[in-house]
């Protein structure tokens, strides 16, 4: 429960059977700063230190910075275990016996609503509440679309395994999150709705992400932004709209690969496309040109050579109170506080980091850029600060106070 990064760094290492040596050759990191940190004289390390030695032990960044992956809350009628049963639906499978229908499916209507309060939870960042309720959403999803299969309740479908499919990522279970893409897709097809199978394309890019797989995340966002290019002459809001978030979705992968120049050019698409579109919600998402440009600060961070500097620049340009999903506007705020730290401006990140925690208690709990981010800031510090180490062990970077 109390292992440190060194820790698990060193158990990783040696179940791989490589010496330190071979480990830092493979990440690309200085072989003292693997000796510091196994040995605890170092509790953390630059994040894209910590990204490189993730991806050179073949595990997830969540892993190895001990990232929350469970709700704070429990609930009688759901939870993450419930949710990976209903996302991986074994009735479902070939030679399987079904299981039988529900007694009493809900209402199109009355789930197709239920659809849209998941998806306020989602971005207000209420998991646990969410957690809670969407296994039943998909399981009511699955027998109201076997009694009335329209086009509509696919559709709906699909958002709702889009939801499946962000909230396992964010708690660290991107393979859960995979097999929602596919259901999406599916649920896309049937519902003979392309623009849907883009942010299924969209979300697909960003759980790749979050495995590590960059070149794969950019390849297919980019292409599918391609496909789906659309005559901005005639385009409507949704088209523009997934588009833009394809566009998005591969900006960010192009960065952490270092082509800062690509993913600029990218988002540069994205923002043209949101200035002919204006704001628009759709899909489950929302797309503007302040979502463009926090992504701006987002990329300016990636990479083995992040530039906080940039960011910062980026973000004076972002209207806080423009930015409609208080997840990302807690998202944006915590990449603002690692340029504010790397600046040299710690005392204004632990502010920023507060603030965000004041607004997104449990949401917080997930980032693994904040928790790394934290765990940086303790190491460094010189004198004591009893607000870091509270928000330290808030976040579980060390034992509460």
């Amino acid at each position: 429960m109390n292992s440190t990064i060194g820790d698990r760094v060193k158990d990783l290492r040696e179940f791989r059977d490589l010496t330190q040596e071979e480990l830092a050759d493979r990440a690309g990191v200085h072989v003292d700063t693997i000796r510091k940190l196994e040995q605890n004289k170092r509790q953390s390390a630059r994040v894209s230190t910590l990204r490189a030695l993730a991806r050179a032990l073949d595990v997830q960044l969540e892993r190895l910075v001990g990232q929350a992956t469970v709700t704070q809350e429990l609930s009688d009628d759901g939870g993450l275990i419930a949710l990976r049963d209903a996302i991986q639906d074994i009735g479902a499978l070939p030679g399987v016996p079904p299981v039988g229908d529900l007694e009493d499916p809900p209402s199109e209507d009355e789930w197709v609503s239920g659809v849209k309060a998941a998806t306020g939870l989602y971005w207000s960042g209420d998991y646990s509440s969410l957690s809670g309720t969407l296994p039943l959403l998909l399981r009511d999803g699955r027998a109201v679309a076997r009694q009335a299969p329209t086009t509509r309740v696919w559709a709906q479908l699909g958002l709702a395994y889009q939801l499946a499919a962000c909230l396992s990522a964010q708690a660290g279970h991107t393979d859960w999150a995979y097999t929602a893409v596919e259901k999406q897709l599916a649920a896309a097809e049937r519902a003979s709705d392309p623009l849907l199978a883009g942010m299924g394309v969209s979300t697909l890019s960003w759980v790749l992400l979050r495995q590590g797989r960059w070149e794969q995340a950019q390849d297919i966002a980019a292409r599918k932004a391609e496909d789906l290019e659309p005559g901005f002459l005639r385009a409507t809001g949704p088209q523009l709209a997934v588009y833009g978030n394809l566009l998005t979705a591969a900006a960010t992968p192009a960065a952490r690969r270092d082509a800062h120049d690509d993913a600029m050019t990218l988002l540069r698409a994205a923002e043209a496309a949101a200035v002919r579109s204006g704001p628009v919600r759709t899909y489950g998402t929302a797309f503007s040109v302040v979502d463009v440009r926090t992504q701006k600060v987002n990329v300016s961070l990636a990479g083995t050579e992040p530039q906080p500097a940039a960011a910062l620049r980026f973000a004076r340009k972002v209207d806080l109170k423009s930015i409609s999903r208080p997840v990302h506007s807690a998202a944006h705020r915590v990449d603002v506080a690692q340029a504010q730290y790397q600046t040299g401006d710690s005392e204004a990140a632990l502010e920023t980091l507060l603030e965000v925690e004041a607004a997104q208690p449990e949401w917080i709990r997930f980032q693994a850029l904040a928790t790394a981010t934290v765990r940086e800031m303790r190491e460094r510090e010189r004198r004591r600060n009893p607000k870091l180490r509270g928000l330290a062990a808030r976040l579980g970077v060390e034992p509460a106070l």
